[in-house]
């Protein structure tokens, strides 16, 4: 992940920490608390551990998220929100809204209702 230097408007870079496909996700999973990374692998559809670890070590990076590791064996590790990261949650539902919003304006609520999201018709 690059993040400009030089920058016409604070969006650009709040645009470089959070662009790529996961990273919402990602970061919307985390909304109710710690995760494992194999919790984060299996809530998001699709995404593969590989692409998954690289988004959290960049997350992490711009102090999105952060993570505890537990001593012992087997090795513990979660993922949480930071202060930043929950800041950046609430602009993360308001786009989760509007993409709800847009999905029930053209009747694709077939994933909603798979996937326990409420709306309004």
């Amino acid at each position: 992940m690059i993040i400009r230097e030089v920058c016409t408007c604070p969006l650009e870079i709040v645009h470089d920490i959070i662009k790529g496909k996961w990273k919402t996700m990602i970061i919307y999973q985390l909304k109710d608390g710690n995760m494992s990374l194999a919790q984060l692998e299996r809530e998001i559809d699709q995404i593969t551990q590989k692409m998954l670890l690289q988004h959290l070590r960049e997350l992490k990076s711009c102090g999105i998220v952060d993570k505890i590791k537990t001593e012992g064996y087997p090795l513990h590790v979660e993922y949480f929100l930071t202060e930043r990261g929950r800041k950046l949650l609430d602009a993360v539902l308001i786009m989760q809204e509007i993409g709800i919003e847009y999905m029930v304006e053209r009747g694709q609520t077939e994933l909603l209702d798979r996937k326990g999201i409420s709306y309004k018709i």
